[in-house]
């Protein structure tokens, strides 16, 4: 196991400041960038790979959050190889002197498939659009910071496509004791909101008043949030799940581009994306930034 901690102290006015806003802009430019060709594919282990972990420490960085890179090796399902690949971590402190122990985890994986044969597997909306929104969202929490009471943790976790591997190998070797994470927000594919506006997410069941809270949180004209009490799917939530964390995963529903090389950009709601990014920002300051019971509730 290695941990590659970047403190980052900004001590000239040289850095960018935290944003206030989500903006279709910066979300288009994270999910560019994360979709080129020149990234074929961002597959584990690759020197691709590498270079979109350098663009995560980087953005982090930007906004003054702390860095944390956490290596691990993962099994390769095509081939079994076993290959290096990463976790890339940004640490915001709560500010109440009890409660900042308790922390609130945000993911979202930026691995895909890669390449094959001559197609690349561009991955823009599994899960190009979740990164670009962990990366807007971490953003403006960080301009927020002084509101929070509990502590954050963004994840950008690895090599999900090969079996969640990321996430498991957090909860196995976590940044801090198991037993302070007290909740587990995830989005995998935030980029088809469809015209009927509904933001799917499963697990609201699984901390008191999960299911009410995501309910009054939606604004009508903005989205029509449909909330699931189970149905805890299968992304990198599931990992904390079975840790009896209490967990949510946020998806837009599923597409003909699913796991295709069509899964490309110009087919993405972007203005949708904002809507579904502001709604899980809401969703994470209501419980960091509150008092609220935070207890695990097993759900078939």
């Amino acid at each position: 196991m290695k941990f590659f901690l970047f403190l980052l102290f900004m001590l000239t006015t040289g850095f960018a400041q935290s944003q206030q806003e989500i903006t279709e802009a910066e979300l288009t430019q994270h999910i560019e960038f994360l979709t080129a060709e020149e990234l074929k594919g961002r597959y584990p282990g690759t020197p691709e790979n590498d270079s979109i972990v350098n663009y995560l420490v980087d953005d982090f960085s930007k906004n003054e959050i702390s860095v944390l890179v956490q290596e691990f090796e993962a099994q390769m399902r095509k081939d079994s190889s076993i290959v290096k690949t990463y976790n890339v971590l940004g640490l915001v402190e709560g500010n109440d002197s009890i409660l900042k122990d308790e922390v609130i985890v945000l993911g979202a994986h930026y691995d895909h498939l890669g390449m094959k044969g001559d197609s690349i597997y561009h991955g823009a909306d599994d899960n190009a659009s979740g990164i670009a929104a962990l990366l807007e969202i971490a953003e403006k929490v960080k301009a927020h910071q002084n509101e929070l009471k509990r502590s954050i943790i963004f994840i950008a976790f690895g090599a999900e496509e090969q079996g969640l591997l990321g996430s498991q190998f957090f909860v196995e070797n976590p940044i801090v004791p198991i037993d302070q994470i007290k909740f587990m927000m995830n989005m995998d594919m935030l980029g088809h909101l469809n015209e009927e506006k509904h933001l799917y997410m499963g697990g609201a069941g699984t901390f008191p008043g999960g299911v009410e809270l995501m309910k009054s949180l939606a604004n009508s004209d903005e989205l029509n949030p449909i909330v699931h009490a189970g149905g805890v799917g299968g992304s990198d939530h599931v990992s904390f799940y079975r840790k009896g964390i209490s967990v949510v995963g946020f998806h837009t529903g599923g597409h003909d581009h699913y796991h295709q090389p069509s899964d490309t950009i110009e087919y993405l709601n972007i203005p949708g994306e904002v809507k579904a990014a502001n709604y899980i920002y809401q969703a994470l300051i209501e419980i960091a930034a509150s008092e609220r019971e935070l207890k695990f509730i097993e759900q078939d």
